[in-house]
């Protein structure tokens, strides 16, 4: 197989977050989208992001949880609670991986 037949536009994906914690917490999932696959040069970030430069991963990954118009979710403004902020960036993470 050639490696150009692997290659495509990426694709707005839904993610949810439906751990026994969140459910429990909100009475559903918890859903956001992000893209199937992503630039080069977001993986490199992400593999130089570490806790001496959080805000690096921070804005990387505002860039990755979207809603359902392929729009960020957080800014400057508005922000995620903590603990579910780190499960979407688990979840991101997760999504990067495969």
């Amino acid at each position: 197989m050639k490696l150009s037949e692997l290659s495509s536009v990426p694709q707005l994906i839904e993610v949810r977050l439906e751990d026994k914690e969140t459910i429990k917490e909100f009475n559903e999932a918890l859903v956001f989208y992000t893209y199937d696959r992503q630039p080069m040069d977001v993986f490199v970030r992400l593999a130089n992001a570490n806790e001496k430069n959080t805000g690096d991963l921070i804005e990387i990954i505002k860039n990755l949880i979207l809603d359902e118009n392929g729009k960020p979710i957080l800014s400057d403004k508005n922000m995620l609670p903590v603990k579910i902020m780190m499960k979407a960036i688990q979840k991101v993470t997760e999504q990067l991986g495969k």
